[in-house]
């Protein structure tokens, strides 16, 4: 190959050879476009891609094979091949079963056999455990019960590691740090250590360094007193943090550098890797770690189940509360976490008794177990506990709305408690996540700093797990107990209230109809499907909805702020605030000494700068007007009225306009509430819509507004054209297609007709459309793929009603009418002309849809199976006669030819 003198490697910068000529194998010019084969090659194993990653063109290699290879090759040498192939596929399914055999079986079922063993509480379980490992008896319930026991262990075991590296970077609490003085849970010592944080408290609040900060959140939130002294009791403890970090730092960091090599533990972590781990590279060491982790297994078993529940136990008959544990029907775990009380209570009272004897390994030790107690029963309230009283208030409150009584849910927690709670667990996270959202959108629209007195899930800097380690339980306990509180009230105002002042200006409107009704003109699975499938996923992709709740209270905002001239307080002037930070250097003093504050910083921002050793973050000043204290109860009282109204409107106006339109449908017939509020519900989202875009339109002038409803109706038309295709007709076809070849035969026999029913059939149709054109996105690149694709990035507004019918309706239908009309032309007008007898021809009508069903699933699997051999054959040829391979130029359909004999042309991406 000839190169020009300018033509360099772009690898190694070096010119071509005739023994190491240059290629140009990719649409890159200039400086880079040429390059050895063997940097390439080099390159290609340190980059692990197979294309150029400048211009993505795939690099392709021509093989080049021995003089002496046959035209075709011999019968014993694919044979041979054959042979490999299979003794290759034989030992790695003996591995993989053997793997499969390990993780999926020995583990899990050894965990299980253990765990019953331990809470059996007899010897004889001990003795007869070895013979119980190899019972037969309940594999499979056994393994299941198993996994969940393995899952829950290395839950357990990632946790503490967690925890463990939270403690070392993020600090230990100050009391496991001191010499003397034990966990705040003690309480003679945290009383003396209380009122001398109260006595700085006091000196700090008569301090006159910044009294316009201090009144200006009295006058907010009167509670918020209380709160203060945590807060200057926190500062006090990071005061005394600084003066002891340096040195635990120190100690840890020696303790560390004895502890650990990071040299070695990086190199062990390089080596091993999942699939060593769990035996997928071939080899046995895996063996070795299943018998580490029936190991873990069995400690954390009997470390973190065992112990803490005979303790709890212990507790539970000495205290005399077995009967009522045992009516909750949560034994097991009721007596587990009173376990984890007292074992917490007794880690306190031995650290306590450990720093009062200088123990200061054994203080140290019992100051960590008790870190990882404290940690874990705070997360089982936070996660647990909460959700679950949110749940079971909000059914509380809402009884009245169902027409149910507080003895239907006995009923229903006796017959089935295990369901009852989780429900009610799920709905309380529900109602906790959307109020934390909420909470988010308030503070984009707030001024920073109006919020101060809730937690910022959005701040980088919030760590709830520091906060479990370092905060006493006194203030996780005051903060639970003002959670539900708050949440309780909440509920009680949106959903309590409202529902009586319904009850008693429209009494016919409640109950809603949550119960299923045998007479019901329409199939409840259906309706169901209809409405996962289709409105919730239209209601919940829309991203306008936050925007207008945005817009709603933003507007709310500013009506009230200038109703109670609290612009200032809820929405921040920014205007002001600067003119008030120029004035700031000269006027110190003066605003010091003012009676009625101009700018109230809060102690909220004077905290966090004490925390951050900085200004506050997140922060803006503003302006309090005179009564500050009457405006803010006036804007609460505003406040509480706004969410009764919202609340009442939400519970009637989404029903009553889904009740109306579903009358048209199904007369009288009593409707789960559930698709009549949907409905409702979707319905005012589109008159919304439209409203918002009219009023967006207006200032546009009467013609825009012409030839804006002009287009849109264009659009709405083939919007609905396109519906009809892909949502109504295709569907429907596929759920018939479904039915004749699934349903039908398994469970219609032979000598009955079967019913079919077009809208139980349209509405599976639409599940199973969604399943395989998400199977399709998931899969490999092909033609319904990079249709659905182009439709999805098209959208609605730019919608091509001609390309998707000719690209995506038309091949889909015409599949989907073939699979329907082939196999009954061919059972209704062939076999009659074969002279069978009658009941063959019923046979065959009933069975030729799976029977072709199995023809094309064995034409696919022979198909593939071709493939297969030819790539087997590939391989052998290439084992036995391959020699090299040589790499490919890049050639342009309109340009000039390469350089070297033309190889086939390589593929694009």
């Amino acid at each position: 190959m000839e190169t020009a003198e300018e033509d360099i490697c772009r690898v190694c910068r070096s010119e071509g050879t005739p023994e190491k000529p240059l290629y140009h194998p990719c649409v890159c010019t200039g400086s880079i476009k040429f390059i050895h084969q063997e940097c390439l090659v080099q390159w290609l194993k340190h980059s692990r891609k197979e294309y150029c990653e400048l211009c993505k063109h795939r690099f392709a290699f021509t093989p080049i094979y021995s003089p002496d290879m046959p035209s075709r090759l011999p019968v014993q040498d694919i044979f041979a091949g054959l042979v490999t192939s299979i003794g290759t596929a034989i030992r790695y399914w003996f591995h993989y079963t053997l793997v499969a055999f390990a993780w999926l079986g020995v583990v899990p079922l050894t965990a299980c056999r253990i765990y019953k063993c331990l809470f059996t509480g007899s010897v004889s379980s001990l003795l007869t455990l070895p013979l119980d490992m190899l019972s037969t008896e309940n594999l499979l319930a056994d393994c299941l019960q198993g996994c969940f026991v393995v899952t829950c262990t290395l839950c357990a075991f990632i946790s503490l590691v967690w925890l463990r590296e939270q403690i070392v970077h993020g600090g230990a609490p100050q009391w496991l740090e001191q010499n003397q003085q034990p966990p705040n849970g003690l309480g003679q010592q945290n009383e003396a250590q209380g009122v001398g944080n109260g006595g700085g408290e006091n000196a700090a609040l008569d301090q006159p360094a910044n009294p316009p900060a201090e009144n200006a959140v009295v006058g907010e939130n009167p509670e918020i007193q209380e709160e203060q002294g945590d807060e200057e009791e926190e500062d006090n403890e990071d005061e005394e943090d600084a003066v002891v970090e340096d040195a635990a730092d120190a100690n840890n960091g020696a303790q560390d550098d004895m502890n650990w090599n990071a040299l070695e533990w990086d190199r062990a972590a390089e080596e091993l890797t999942w699939e060593r781990m769990l035996g997928l590279d071939g080899s046995l060491v895996f063996l070795e770690h299943v018998f580490w982790v029936v190991s873990l297994n069995t400690l954390f078993i009997l470390v973190f189940a065992f112990c803490p529940y005979h303790i709890g136990h212990f507790s539970v008959v000495g205290l005399g509360f077995e009967d009522y544990v045992q009516a909750s029907h949560f034994e097991g775990l009721i007596t587990t976490i009173v376990g984890y009380v007292q074992l917490a209570i007794t880690l306190i009272v031995c650290h306590g008794l450990a720093a009062l004897v200088k123990f200061q390994r054994s203080r140290h030790l019992l100051g960590v177990c008790y870190i990882v107690v404290k940690v874990s029963l705070l997360v089982v309230v936070e996660i647990g506990v909460f959700p679950l009283i949110c749940g079971w208030w909000l059914d509380i409150c809402s009884l009245e709305m169902f027409d149910a009584t507080l003895k239907d849910r006995e009923l229903s927690f006796q017959s089935a408690p295990g369901t009852t709670m989780f429900l009610h667990w799920l709905v309380g996270m529900v109602y906790v996540f959307y109020f934390a959202s909420f909470i988010l959108l308030l503070r984009e629209v707030l001024r920073p700093g109006v919020l101060w007195f809730l937690r910022n899930l959005n701040d980088p800097d919030f760590n709830p797990v520091q906060e479990m380690i370092h905060l006493p339980i006194y203030r996780h306990l005051r903060r639970f107990i003002l959670s539900v509180i708050v949440f309780g009230s909440i509920v009680l105002l949106m959903l309590w209230l409202p529902i009586r002042i319904i009850k008693y200006l429209l009494p016919n409107f409640l109950p809603y109809n949550v119960m299923l009704y045998s007479d019901a003109p329409v199939s409840e699975l259906s309706l169901e499907l209809l409405l996962l499938q289709v409105v919730l996923p239209a209601l919940l992709e829309q991203g306008h909805t936050r925007q207008w709740l945005k817009g709603l209270v933003r507007a709310w905002t500013v009506t009230a702020g200038y109703l109670l001239d609290l612009h200032s307080y809820l929405l921040g002037d920014q205007e002001e605030n600067e003119n008030n930070a120029n004035q700031q250097p000269n006027n110190q003093h003066a605003r010091n000494n003012n009676a009625i504050p101009v700018v109230g910083e809060g102690l909220h921002a004077a905290h966090q700068a004490i925390l951050q050793q900085g200004g506050p973050v997140g922060f803006q000043p503003y302006r309090r007007p005179l009564k500050f204290p009457l405006r803010i109860f006036l804007l609460i009282v505003l406040m509480c009225i706004t969410l009764l109204i919202a609340s009442l409107i939400c519970l009637t106006l989404p029903v009553f306009a889904g009740r109306w339109l579903m009358s048209f449908w199904t007369g009288t017939a009593k409707i789960h509430e559930l698709y009549t509020a949907a409905c409702g519900l979707y319905v005012c989202w589109l008159t919304i819509r439209a409203v918002t875009v009219l009023v967006a339109w207006m200032p546009q002038g009467r013609r825009v507004i012409f030839q804006k409803v002009k287009e849109w109706s264009l659009m709405i038309m083939k919007t609905l054209i396109v519906a009809v295709l892909l949502a109504g007709v295709v569907p429907l076809l596929l759920g018939l297609l479904f039915e004749l070849v699934i349903v039908a035969p398994l469970r219609v026999p032979l000598d009955q007709t079967p019913l079919f029913y077009p809208w139980q059939d349209w509405a599976l149709g639409v599940l199973h459309a969604k399943i395989i054109a998400a199977i399709t996105l998931m899969g490999p690149q092909w033609w319904l793929k990079t249709v659905i694709e182009q439709v999805y990035a098209n959208g609605i507004r730019n919608i091509d009603l001609h390309f998707i019918i000719r690209k995506l309706a038309t091949p889909v239908i015409s599949v989907l009418l073939l699979s329907l009309c082939v196999p009954y032309i061919i059972a209704s007008g062939v076999v009659p002309l074969l002279g069978v007898t009658a009941e063959m021809q019923n046979l065959v009508q009933r069975r030729i849809y799976p029977f072709l069903l199995m023809v094309v699933v064995l034409m696919g699997i022979l198909s593939f199976q071709v493939r297969q051999f030819k790539r087997l054959y590939e391989h052998i040829k290439n084992d036995k006669y391959l020699v090299g391979q040589r790499l490919v130029n890049y050639e342009r359909k309109s340009g000039k030819q390469s350089t070297s004999t033309p190889p086939p042309q390589s593929s694009q991406e």
